[in-house]
């Protein structure tokens, strides 16, 4: 298993991360996306609306190499933020054969992320985040 039980646990408790992917002249893009862990495959799968046609999933089609950050302010007082940052591969899987979108668009391709880099930060419940630093590793 590539991420630890606090990285899953974290992706569970969030809705909406941010995907970086190069596009064919070069430059980048990043976009607020919906994800799940893939528990089955160790992965991180982007969905949504209209994914087969986006940008996104042209420019992961073209150029594989992306990076994924999910983070939040857990708490103000005192000043406390968690962060997932993943970097790595990813993959632009196609719909099913036969596949028609949902009520919202969601059309069934995905974009599936296998990271190469990890790093983590935060997410113990440890009083001072700071001091523990980030958990920083390749896979």
């Amino acid at each position: 298993m590539k991420f630890t039980e606090a990285e899953i646990a974290y992706m569970a408790s969030q809705t909406l991360g941010r995907l970086a992917t190069v596009q064919r002249n070069g430059t980048l893009q990043n976009s607020p996306v919906g994800f799940t862990y893939n528990a089955d495959l160790d992965t991180v799968d982007v969905t949504g609306h209209g994914m087969s046609g986006s940008q996104k999933y042209r420019n992961v089609g073209a150029n594989g190499r992306v990076a994924f950050v999910v983070d939040d302010i857990a708490s103000r007082q005192p000043w406390r933020i968690r962060c997932l940052e993943i970097r790595g591969t990813a993959e632009a899987v196609p719909p099913p054969d036969g596949a028609e979108a949902d009520r919202r668009g969601v059309d069934g391709a995905v974009i599936r992320i296998t990271p190469t880099r990890i790093i983590s930060f935060g997410l113990t419940n440890s009083d001072d985040p700071f001091r523990d630093g980030a958990n920083k590793r390749d896979v």
